[in-house]
């Protein structure tokens, strides 16, 4: 079960998908790239930190109610600091009283000496697959947190572990590895991102659940009684998601999605079969982040008659003041948003928003200076 797509997610979502029915695993995504980028801030601050807070709060209540459940936690939300990470939900364990083991996975970070990778990066992490999950669970985790993992691997190293596959088992991988893409998301499967929304209650869907078996074959679906729809359309929505050619690479496997089936069945049930893996390549991807300067944004808010006229006196006015500065911003960017109305009735459905973007590698420049 998926109980996060992002961080900032549903807080509930982990005691919804722990409470609303049978599941064995409960995953969570909380790295997107920006995701790395504001750790890898918090880290400049203060060391100890790197990791994703909001797991931490979940789990002072959803750690129980796994335990009692027998359910077993892997999330990614350790971010640059999965060790820091482990060492708070041992604490927290200890302190709420519930008796888990807890793992960790590094091996990701290569911000370290010896790797050069251009000035002001700031965070550098390549994306394991789920190998090292697989051992945590084998080794009898309760809890498994990691760094930068891709997001599929948070379902595919539960998998090899509680099916014995090994990292050849390609076909299994591949078909893991395509519900891991479709969970990902968290309800974007369920109808929370879909272009045919209309025909769907979507106002509150559930997060998904992948039913996964031995061959590699799936059925995605949700808690009973949840809100949203899981149908072909928005498994295919989310299936499509973030990807290029057939070849859907990383770090596990290659899996195939031409050789993707996907069929209804039944209610909020969608089987995935037929996926056909080969051979990852043999590298991985690496995503960095670097301080790429600084941005400040104005919005002119413009009432009534001559619009156009007003925007260009306003333009024509800031230009000049830039002209007078010391040091102008390198990047400036203008946008009249016509949002207004003829013989509108408020003052608000009367004004247009003229939006000014600056952009500078020195924060002075866009500062307090554009401001005044």
């Amino acid at each position: 079960a998926n109980a996060s797509g992002f961080y900032g997610d549903r807080f509930d979502a982990l005691r919804e998908m722990l409470t609303g029915g049978p599941v064995d695993i409960v995953t969570g995504d909380y790295l997107a790239e920006l995701t790395m980028l504001i750790l890898g801030r918090d880290r400049q601050k203060n060391p100890a930190s790197g990791y994703a807070k909001t797991f931490l709060r979940q789990l002072e209540e959803g750690l129980g109610l796994a335990h009692e459940r027998g359910v077993r936690i892997v999330a990614n939300a350790g971010g640059l600091n999965p060790a820091g990470l482990a060492a708070a939900v041992t604490e927290l364990a200890a302190r709420v009283g519930v008796p888990v083991r807890v793992a960790h996975v590094e091996g990701d970070d290569l911000l370290t000496p010896g790797h050069t990778w251009g000035e002001g990066v700031l965070t550098a992490n390549a994306y394991l697959g789920g190998a090292g999950i697989a051992e945590c669970l084998r080794a009898g985790a309760d809890v498994v947190v990691t760094g930068r993992v891709t997001d599929a691997a948070l379902v595919t190293g539960p998998a090899a572990a509680h099916f014995g596959w090994d990292m050849r088992d390609f076909d299994a991988l591949a078909g893991a590895v395509v519900a891991g893409h479709v969970l990902e998301c968290g309800t974007q499967a369920t109808g929370g991102n879909y272009s045919f929304f209309g025909a769907h209650d979507v106002r509150r869907p559930g997060f998904p659940l992948a039913e996964l078996r031995a061959d590699g074959t799936a059925v995605i679906t949700k808690h009973p009684g949840t809100g949203g729809v899981v149908d072909i359309g928005t498994v295919t929505a989310q299936l499509l998601y973030e990807t290029g050619g057939a070849r859907y690479a990383g770090p596990d496997v290659t899996a195939r999605l031409d050789t993707v089936r996907l069929t209804q069945d039944g209610p909020d049930r969608v089987r995935i079969a037929g996926v056909r893996g080969e051979a990852p390549p043999p590298t991985l991807k690496v995503g960095l982040n670097r301080i790429g300067g600084w941005r400040n944004e104005i919005v002119f808010v413009l009432t009534g008659l001559d619009i156009d006229a007003k925007a260009r006196l306003v333009r024509e006015q800031v230009e000049d003041a830039f002209a007078r500065a010391d040091r102008a911003p390198a990047y400036v960017r203008w946008e009249l948003a016509r949002t207004d109305r003829a013989d509108a009735d408020t003052e608000e459905t009367a004004s247009a928003l003229l939006r000014l973007v600056v952009r500078d590698s020195d924060p002075d420049a866009v500062g307090r200076a554009v401001g005044a």
